[in-house]
């Protein structure tokens, strides 16, 4: 499965939104797996929206036929688009879906790995940071995507920021030290975001 990050800072919020619901088409195309996103409850403006795609290949045929006619109504309405692509690479917890209709926040973290770490920051997020999440109350599912240049992407979805700040503060620093996070990490940005139930395809 290919995930598809897309961050920016929205300049039109009212049209960004109408320009979203027009998304609502993107069923029809094959290899469509489903989409969602929302606000950055940290960062004033900065929406952030998640795809899934079956594989490259289907993602690839859709954005040479059908994506510039979806997007043409969001233009204008925002700036500093950022777009990443990850491959799929685990689950955390089990039976990962790209649905978004019975969480509210999702937790997204972006890390740059040493070359010579990476095997062990993936080893780390399987033995640690997964039984952790996955044993937290509230957590309702996630996934660790993988991009060229030892680039990862842990996505989580949450049924309540207080059940994710609950995590947070419980667990993050110990967990942290065990993985011997800093030394995998080159570096680390992440957000995270109120899911908005119109945006969910």
């Amino acid at each position: 499965m290919l995930v598809k990050w897309i961050r920016c800072t929205v300049v039109d919020r009212r049209g960004f939104e109408r320009g979203q619901r027009k998304w609502a088409g993107l069923p029809g195309e094959p290899g469509f797996r489903g989409q969602g996103g929302g606000w950055s409850r940290v960062r004033p403006g900065v929406a952030h929206i998640f795809a899934f795609w079956e594989s490259r290949a289907f993602y690839d045929s859709f954005m040479a036929r059908s994506h510039d006619r979806l997007a043409a109504s969001q233009s204008g309405t925002f700036k500093d688009q950022q777009v990443r692509l990850f491959d799929h690479r685990f689950d955390v917890k089990t039976g990962f879906e790209p649905r978004f209709t019975d969480a509210d926040l999702v937790r997204v973290a972006h890390c740059r790995v040493h070359e010579e770490r990476a095997e062990h920051f993936a080893l780390m997020q399987e033995k640690v940071w997964n039984p952790a999440m996955a044993g937290s109350p509230g957590m309702v599912r996630g996934l660790f995507g993988e991009a060229p240049g030892h680039e990862f992407m842990i996505l989580s979805m949450w049924q309540s920021a207080a059940e994710h700040g609950k995590y947070r503060e419980e667990r993050v620093e110990r967990l942290a030290l065990r993985a011997q996070t800093e030394a995998d990490v080159a570096a680390l940005t992440g957000d995270i975001v109120d899911l908005e139930p119109t945006w969910i395809v």
